[in-house]
């Protein structure tokens, strides 16, 4: 019978320190010992039917509920085995193991408000460093940054150069935009291990969102000589170039990423404009990699638009005035708050001597934007020239 009830009604029914019968002491014991063993290796089900049996016998004392307990853990079932814990640590509340369980069935319940709990609760005993990082952990998720610093600070004092609590402080900062503090914690770590795979690379992202792209590029090249060949790495190697203008080791870095990790759009989408920057053929290696963009994702409206500009850009480069404004129309339809998207229209519809459908865009485009603004006295000079054209249309004969 696995009914957790039937446990309980046993645990609450009987006390945890009844005096068991010798001659089935024995007994208990052997099956103990074989459930702790299946427990040992992940046959958690037969486990948990073997210290049901014991259960069933009347020998329902601490050790058998706590292995209970632990393979409920082991199933997923958090909830169940949370039960089975808060009953152990109430008839036991000076043993720490059990709150220790509490709060880690509680974090894979997604309760982290609960983990905090526990956690502090902990930590006024006890200096545990894998417990003052869950706790931080556990604030992390319930968005209380602060409180996540200060015992990650906290388990990073207990135990030193700690690269996961390292890590997870330095993120913090970088969410925050603080990358000089960022910094600062990576080379706490990294004074003494200089090439850390995971702590360098957070250096260099650092360094990154900061915009000193050449301090940037000598980390990640350091960790791309090494061997560390991460997306993390490669990609923001490849942007770094991409910033620095060295185009042509851009793209070699951010194709590398891709055959890393093809699901990221933004990278699909930097490829396509280092190939377009670098002049390669169209159709054959730039336009490729926007189609890329819109396979991999359901881009949100705005990214949608570039898509469509750069595809139009593409054509337009080429002179494929109609292609070009059939992706700049796309674009437009996006964004259409986008002046030069107007503006693109009119002048492909006026290579396409469409002049009609052109003067309507540009007369669109000076409604909108502002008189003496960059491209408006171009515009006026368009409308003045289609207008030349139109009325010659109009007066000259056929």
């Amino acid at each position: 019978m696995r009914l957790t009830a039937y446990i309980l009604f046993i645990v609450f029914a009987l006390p945890l320190d009844a005096a068991q019968r010798p001659d089935s002491l024995s007994i208990r014991d052997s099956i103990l010992s074989e459930a702790r063993f299946l427990k040992s290796i992940y046959k958690t089900d037969e486990a948990f039917d073997l210290l049901n049996s014991i259960v069933q016998t009347g020998h329902f004392d601490e050790e058998v509920i706590s292995e209970l307990a632990d393979c409920q853990f082991q199933n997923g079932e958090y909830e169940k085995a949370h039960l089975l814990y808060m009953i152990l640590n109430g008839k036991s509340p000076q043993k720490p193991l059990y709150k220790i369980r509490l709060m880690l069935s509680a974090y894979r319940m997604h309760d982290y408000k609960k983990a905090v709990m526990y956690g502090k609760e902990i930590s006024e005993t006890d200096t545990i460093p894998a417990i003052l990082s869950l706790t931080g952990d556990s604030f992390n998720h319930i968005g209380e940054k602060d409180s996540a610093l200060v015992y990650y600070r906290k388990s990073l004092g207990a135990k030193p150069q700690n690269e996961s609590v390292t890590e997870k402080i330095a993120r913090i900062y970088l969410d925050r935009k603080e990358y000089d503090n960022a910094i600062a914690v990576a080379d706490s770590l990294l004074s003494n291990d200089k090439d850390n795979t995971t702590i360098a690379p957070v250096k260099g992202l650092a360094l990154y969102l900061k915009e000193d792209y050449r301090s940037a590029i000598r980390i990640f090249e350091r960790q791309d000589s090494i061997g560390n060949k991460s997306y993390g790495v490669l990609f923001h190697l490849g942007q770094s170039y991409w910033q620095m203008r060295q185009l042509l080791k851009a793209e070699k870095k951010l194709t590398e990423a891709w055959n890393v990790d093809s699901s990221d759009v933004n990278l699909a989408y930097s490829i396509a404009c280092v190939k377009d920057i670098l002049n390669r053929p169209y159709e054959t290696e730039v336009m490729p990699w926007l189609d890329r963009t819109i396979e991999i994702m359901k881009p949100d409206i705005l990214t949608l638009s570039r898509i469509y500009e750069q595809y139009g850009l593409c054509h337009f480069k080429q002179k494929h005035w109609a292609k070009a404004l059939d992706y700049y129309r796309k674009a437009y339809e996006h964004n259409p708050k986008r002046l030069s998207y107007i503006s693109t229209i009119a002048y492909c519809f006026e290579k396409v001597e469409d002049y009609k459908s052109a003067l309507k865009w540009y007369e669109k485009y000076l409604k909108a934007a502002k008189p003496g603004s960059s491209g408006y006295e171009f515009v006026e000079q368009s409308i003045n020239f289609i207008k030349g054209k139109l009325f010659m249309e109009d007066t000259v004969p056929a």
